[in-house]
């Protein structure tokens, strides 16, 4: 009575596997990374200033993670994500006006947006070390 169905032949859907990675899908995942290490860079600058109200020593403390080298390496990449996610809403807003949209344009506003945050970021510890007397 009952017969065996055949099985639909559905389509599949897209999947990562058959997708080249482009600047602009590599772009959309860094603006999440740095969107998220946001939330955790002010966290930190949070703990900074609430140690900067307590007193001294405190203050001390936490400014002493942060000369350590790992604290300076934290603090620099918490400076490259603070620039290129500003870059990369600058690079939304343009989208959201309606330019830039055609795909070569958009390659040139995703590289445009990651060497113009290599090189903010150095020329801002750049200026802070020569304001410092490091350099």
């Amino acid at each position: 009575m009952t017969e065996a169905k055949q099985a639909l032949e559905r389509p599949l859907s897209p999947h990562l596997s058959i997708y080249r990675l482009e600047i602009n899908m590599l772009m959309s995942i860094i603006h999440r990374i740095t969107g998220l290490s946001l939330y955790v860079g002010t966290l930190l600058l949070a703990t900074w200033l609430v140690a900067a109200a307590t007193g001294k020593e405190p203050f001390d403390a936490v400014s002493g993670l942060f000369g350590h080298p790992i604290g300076k390496l934290i603090l620099f990449g918490y400076t490259w994500a603070l620039v290129h996610h500003l870059l990369g809403g600058l690079r939304h807003l343009v989208w959201d006006s309606g330019r830039g949209l055609q795909i070569w344009q958009v390659n040139v506003l995703s590289w445009l947006t990651i060497l113009g945050s290599i090189f903010l970021t150095l020329a801002i510890w750049t200026v802070g070390l020569l304001l410092k007397g490091v350099l």
